[in-house]
């Protein structure tokens, strides 16, 4: 049994500190990842873990942490399992009620190109890469990115200006799937709107102005949705840019959509589409 942490002045302590309360890790830092479920899912999505935080409040918790590490690609060497006071451990958590566990992980090294083929199972699939521009919202980035899985996108992009989605806030809203997704951090809109033009992904920007006419888009072939910020909407370069616009139709008495909600509607949209296609060629085989 290792020594019991009990200085608030100790370095892992403060790393621990800085990034459960942070706005996501800078380069070179490790991601926070805080309570048992998170945990193991970013041990099952092959992250590297540094180093795992436990308080007597988790110790059972940290059991079966230990139990899926061993069953992990890379584990959790036993000597960065660390042990501190439940006072110290409340004391560093971003949660309002700890549970007494927290993992330190590598981040991983996603390419433009990871976008495209999305995780193991998306791919071969048509790329469909949701893009973030300046949503500040973390809960909101978790959302979409929570549904950008569920929907079938191959990757994500938050561009620069855009709450971290590795923050603390984003990562327990994305129930883990910012862990999972291949996701790019930071670019700046008219580098990304380059390569996505030479990848020839249509462009499509989502807008909540009431002018425009709620045409059928055309998911089914490769695409990048622009998802605004929750008061400007998508940048005006991206509408220049744009091969077009989406409106989603709603009650007049209702002035916009949560960034999240109305990226989780595209997105469901999309995956409809792209559903009906797979049905279709699966009838015309048989």
């Amino acid at each position: 049994m290792p020594d019991v942490i009990t200085s608030r002045d100790n370095r892992w302590l403060k790393q621990f500190r800085a990034v459960l309360r942070g706005t996501g890790p800078r380069d070179g830092e490790p991601i926070g990842v805080e309570g048992p479920k998170l945990i193991e899912e970013a041990l099952r999505s092959g992250l590297e873990a540094e180093a795992l935080l436990v308080s007597p409040a988790g110790e059972r918790e940290a059991g079966r942490i230990l139990r899926a590490a061993e069953h992990s690609e890379t584990g959790i060497a036993r000597s960065r399992v660390l042990r501190t006071t439940d006072r110290l451990f409340e004391g560093l958590a971003g949660t309002e009620a700890p549970q007494g566990v927290a993992a330190l992980f590598r981040p991983p090294e996603w390419q433009f190109e990871d976008l495209l083929r999305g995780p193991g199972e998306m791919a071969g699939s048509s790329p469909l890469v949701i893009v973030l521009a300046a949503v500040q919202d973390p809960g909101n980035v978790g959302t979409i990115l929570r549904s950008a899985e569920a929907f079938g996108a191959t990757g994500a992009v938050a561009a620069r200006g855009t709450a971290d989605p590795w923050s603390p806030k984003a990562l327990r809203a994305s129930a883990g799937s910012a862990l999972r997704l291949p996701v790019l951090r930071g670019m700046a809109i008219p580098v990304l709107l380059a390569q996505l033009k030479m990848a020839r992904l249509k462009i499509y920007a989502a807008s909540s102005a009431r002018g425009i006419r709620w045409t059928q888009p055309d998911l089914r072939d490769s695409a990048a949705i622009f998802i605004g910020n929750e008061s400007n909407g998508v940048p005006a370069e991206v509408e220049r840019a744009a091969d077009a616009v989406i409106s989603i139709p709603m009650s007049e008495s209702v002035e916009s959509l949560n960034a999240g909600v109305a990226a989780s509607l595209i997105l469901y949209e999309a995956s409809r589409q792209r559903r009906a296609v797979v049905e279709q060629q699966t009838q015309s085989e048989a």
